[in-house]
This record gives structure tokens, sequence and C-alpha cells, in this order.
């Protein structure tokens, strides 16, 4: 007996395309497991309908959804252009100016003053990555000098990518500051920071979030050659709640072909910590406009179940794209076809893990749950840390997750193999939940059920998780 269930789960971003009760439902009916808000984009107003839209869809299909707030960062862009766009050839001169308007000419205005952290002879690539610049001269207190060396078109708005430049961990920005207030006091469950530079980006973030009581998790975006070194990215992984690669950005400021290592790195060190990752950015790009995906997405896509992440995000597929649900049937065929016909890496062959009572007993439970051919693994947690460094085994079956916390359900949502229901603390909690299932026909139509409950003697104490336990429902 097996139940089918896709393991690697799927996170949508909400946009124009979605943005509407009926096409909310209809993702998390089609296999979405968290929702994105990209606050690069979108009114408070808007959020707060989506939010109520999101919870209602979730309560109407039983399936606990995890919502992320992903704040833009100091993403830097151009301003408004004349007539939208500006042919330059190689070897022109632009000033970025913070404080000009566009006349036609050369003198280009940008939405943060470049002159406070640029250094000549950096780079700036413009127009995300079409058209690159190197820096010749700070020009003024806000404005600098760029020569161009290749031929391109500019347009209003577009973004500007500092691959070279060290923001000295300023990288909240006054919007960012104004949309995290606005965040801790709605149902997020996930806030991802853009343009991670070290793991003091994240504590920073995190005495933030702590002044104002919030349990929101933080998920770190790695995007920066900063943040990519050795020593760097571990810290960063370490001091995160997740991790999301989002190759966008990285491609352009570190280089393509450093991407798909950068990946497999990031899921691995996030294995090694039980930390949530995520795989981001043209996953299934060319559904924007086409009804099916191309041969190379797929690829992508099963890629990223092989090495074992916990999620894969789709952007402008849901957001803008013409096809947002079909799109996520893909995504879901290719992450069930994969899981079932190969085999995601070994911990072992990742890295060895840190050495705790939790990890000990999380990885007993997976091996002795596939040793004695169990059907599920039932996890009781509170924080849901429990769950976490069981998926960080990625077990080859379901782990069902009891909480008395209906947050730690949504954030689980997101995490391998995952399926979590909101049930009260107590000692038989894990027990009753899979009777519960099994009468409801979870495990089929099967006459026995075994199952392995890791559980702690002192039901919702966090961090009290000590006990195995192996039953058999009949």
């Amino acid at each position: 007996m097996s139940v089918i269930f896709k393991r690697t789960k799927i996170l949508a971003t909400v946009g124009p395309a979605t943005n509407s009760y009926e096409a909310i439902e209809a993702l998390v009916g089609a296999g979405v497991n968290g929702l994105r808000h990209n606050f690069s984009h979108g009114t408070y107003e808007e959020r707060d309908q989506q939010i109520e839209w999101i919870r209602q869809a979730s309560d109407k299909l039983k399936k606990p959804v995890a919502i992320l707030q992903d704040l833009q960062g100091p993403k830097i862009r151009l301003g408004n252009l004349v007539d939208n766009n500006l042919p330059v050839k190689k070897g022109d001169e632009l000033v970025l100016d913070f404080a000009a308007e566009h006349d036609g000419g050369m003198t280009l205005p940008v939405q943060y003053n470049l002159a406070d952290k640029v250094k000549v002879d950096e780079i700036i690539y413009i127009f995300d990555g079409k058209v690159r610049t190197t820096v010749l001269e700070i020009a003024s207190d806000t404005a600098v000098k760029v020569r161009v060396e290749n031929d391109g078109t500019l347009m209003s708005r577009k973004g500007l990518n500092l691959p070279d430049t060290d923001f000295g961990g300023d990288i909240l920005t006054p919007k960012d500051l104004k949309d995290i207030e606005y965040g801790v006091a709605k149902d997020y469950d996930y806030v991802s920071l853009s343009f991670v530079q070290s793991a003091d980006d994240i504590n920073n973030l995190r005495q933030i979030l702590v002044s104002h009581g919030s349990r929101v998790q933080i998920i770190a975006k790695i995007e920066t050659k900063a943040s990519i070194k050795d020593d760097v990215l571990e810290e960063i992984v370490r001091a995160s709640d997740g991790v999301m690669v989002a190759r966008g950005d990285l491609a352009v400021e570190a280089g393509a072909e450093v991407v798909p290592i950068v990946q497999r790195r990031i899921v691995a060190l996030c294995r090694k910590y039980g930390k949530l990752s995520i795989v981001a950015t043209q996953m299934m790009g060319s559904m924007v406009d086409n009804p099916e995906p191309t041969r190379a997405e797929v690829s992508d896509v099963a890629n990223a179940v092989i090495q074992g992440a916990d999620t894969v995000m789709l952007s402008d597929e849901t957001a803008n794209g013409k096809y947002p649900i079909e799109t996520v049937q893909a995504m879901k065929r290719t992450i069930l076809y994969t899981q079932e016909h190969a085999t995601v890496r070994r911990l072992e062959d990742v890295v060895t893990m840190k050495n705790n009572q939790l990890d000990a007993i999380s990885a007993a439970a997976v091996t002795l749950a596939q040793q004695l051919k169990v059907d599920a693994i039932v996890a009781e947690t509170k924080s849901g840390a429990t769950a976490s460094n069981i998926a960080a085994h990625r077990p080859n079956l379901p782990i069902i997750s009891v909480t008395s916390e209906a947050r730690t359900a949504q954030q689980l949502a997101l995490s391998y193999a995952n399926k979590s229901f909101v049930r009260p603390d107590g000692e038989r909690a894990g027990l009753e939940l899979a009777k519960e299932l099994k009468q409801a026909g979870y495990f089929g139509d099967a006459q026995k059920v075994t199952i392995a409950i890791v559980s702690g003697r002192q039901p919702g104490l966090i961090g009290a998780t000590d006990t195995i336990r192996v039953r058999v429902l009949e």
C-alpha cells in the first residue's frame, strides 16, 4: 500500500492573473502549498484581501497553506525615461543621478543614491543584465558616471545589479521597514529578505521581528556574490529558517554558470541544518505564454526534486501568466513522476548533520520506518522542529505532522513530505490523528496500517522530543 502525495512542495506567486478568490482556490486545489506576495508590486489593500481569500480557501479545502512576504530589498531601478526607452552604444557615458529627471539625454534618474555605495571601476548591470557599464567617477553627492560596455536599449524602471558593491549591511530600505511593520500585523508565515550578503543581515531582521513580537520565519534570498562564499553561505543558512535560491539576480550578479552548483550546495546545507530550501525563478517560465512547459523546464524541476529541495517556486507563471493553473498542474505531474522513478540523494552523500538529540531521534525514526516498511511517520510537534528534522532525511513516505499551533501547520506546508494537521496537545494526539486518517481513507483501503510516532513525554513542550513508538492500526 502506498499513499500518493508530492514530497517536494509548490510555492506560487499571487499577481494580476490570480487576483481573485476563485483563482486562489483553484491554485490551492491544483497543488499549491504556499502563496507568495511580492512586495515589489501591489498595495496593502490588495494584500489584505488576498490573505483573506487564501485563508478562506485553506479552510474550505482543509489544507494548511503558507503565506510568504517577499521584501523588495535594495532592488535598484531606473526612474522614468522619456518615451520609455533610450538606445545606448558601447563607449557611451551615462550619469546615474538620484536627484535627476530624464530630459531625453544621457543623465538618467535612479531610485537609489549610488554615490553613497559604489566605487570607481565597479560593474553596474542595467536592465537586469542586458547592458553592462563600468563606474568612471563619483560625479556628485547624488550621481555616478558610467561607461557603457555593449550596445543595447534601456527602459523605464528596469532593474540594476551591482555585483561588486558592498552595501555594508544596509539592505533594509525605508520601504522594507514599512512593509515589515505591515507584515508583522498580518497573517504571514514567512518573510524573505532580498540581497542578503551575510548572516548579520538575517540577525538584524530577526531583532526587528522579535521587537515586534513576531513569530514569522525568515527566508534568506541568495542572489549576491558576497553571499555564496563558502563560509558566508553556511553562516547564512544557520542563521535563517530557510533559504531561497533566487536564480535570476544570482545569475546576473555571479554568472549564470555558477547557479546550478550554488543551488546544489544550498539544498545540501539546508538539509544539513534542517532548514527549508526553495528553488526559484523561471522554473516553468515559458508557460507565461504557452500551455505546456519545455523539456528543459521539466528537467529543471525534476533536478530540484532529485536534489531534495523542499519547495519549488513559480513567479511570473502564476502572477502574470496566461496559464497559472495549468502551470501548477504541470509542475505537480513532474514532481510526482520524478519522485516515483528517481532516488533523492542520501543525506550521508550530502553532509553529516548536526549532532544533537532531536537529529539523532529523527534519523533513527526514518531508518526504523524504512526497515519496518511503515506507511507513515507521525510527528507530534509544537514548533515544527521535529517534523523539519525528520524531513531533512528525505524519507520516501509521508510525514504526518500534528501540532496545536495553526502557524506551525502553515509553515510546515512548505516542508518536504509534510502533511500537517492542527489538533489539541495530548499524549495520544498523533495516534488518534492516524486512526482518524485511516478511517477517512487516507491510507486507501488497507486493513492494516503501520505508523512510527515521534513524540515527547511532555506533549506541547518545545524541544522535548525523545520517543519513537511503532503502532499497527487495524
